[in-house]
């Protein structure tokens, strides 16, 4: 288990945000935290602490008046910590390359290859062969409905027909070098961590697999742990000191 730091950027700041409250609808969010600091600021601590594989999100629709000043921030984020940052939000083959150059060591996208509901697999072999397997993350931000995890994509608001299974990351796992999986439903709400969902991602050994949602305490660790088998790395957000919280930075460390 590693510790993933996070940037996330919604309306050109640095903010935590309860992930199934965001809308496109003029740039809606229930806010946790919204920061002082710019992602400059995040990055260059991560990279003086020596934490890596941490991600930088983008939260704005690219037709956002937003977008612009989201992506300065993220930009600034990448040039503070060249090849110790992910990058995702609205990625895709025409703009992958741009955001390597500028300094990050992984591209993630969702919506990009689930299309109307679907996996589109020529659009993943698009994105695999603009970024490179070796720099590609797959996001399988999911939220439940019935009895199983569907994949959701376009900033969190949108179910597909894609249930999360071991069957479904095997294979796209030849596609890329990692995964990252937000549980949108417990998302920014510090209210524990989807065991279920912990314990299925825990079953996959071909790539690394970071999972991000409701992680508001030592002891959702310590679940998390248990739950994955000691295989996920994990994210934490609204319940960092850094980000307004009570889970200490240093003892993360």
């Amino acid at each position: 288990m590693r510790f993933r730091p996070c940037i996330d950027i919604h309306n050109g700041k640095v903010k935590q945000i309860v992930g199934g409250s965001l809308r496109d609808v003029q740039d809606q969010a229930e806010e946790n935290f919204v920061s002082g600091q710019d992602a400059a600021f995040y990055a260059e601590l991560y990279k003086e602490k020596g934490l890596k594989g941490g991600h930088v999100i983008l939260l704005n629709s690219g037709d956002s008046p937003y977008f612009p000043a989201t992506k300065e921030q993220a930009l600034l984020a990448l040039k503070a910590y060249p090849g110790g940052l992910q990058i995702g939000g609205g990625v895709n083959p025409d703009n992958a390359q741009e955001y390597l150059q500028a300094g990050a060591s992984h591209v993630i996208v969702t919506s990009y290859v689930f299309k109307d509901g679907k996996i589109s697999w020529e659009n993943l072999e698009k994105i695999e062969k603009a970024a490179g397997r070796e720099h590609l993350v797959i996001d399988l931000s999911c939220r439940k409905k019935a009895d199983a995890y569907y994949v959701v994509t376009d900033r969190w608001q949108k179910f597909t027909q894609v249930p999360v299974t071991l069957e479904l990351m095997e294979r796209l796992g030849s596609y890329c070098d990692e995964f990252l999986v937000h549980a949108v439903d417990v998302e920014g709400k510090a209210s524990g961590i989807e065991t279920e969902l912990a314990a299925l991602l825990g079953e996959f050994h071909m790539r690394p697999v970071t999972y991000a949602g409701g992680i508001g305490s030592q002891q959702d660790l310590d679940l998390l742990d248990k739950a994955g088998k000691g295989n996920l790395d994990f994210t934490i957000g609204s319940a960092l000191d850094l980000f307004g919280g009570s889970i200490p930075f240093e003892r993360l460390l």
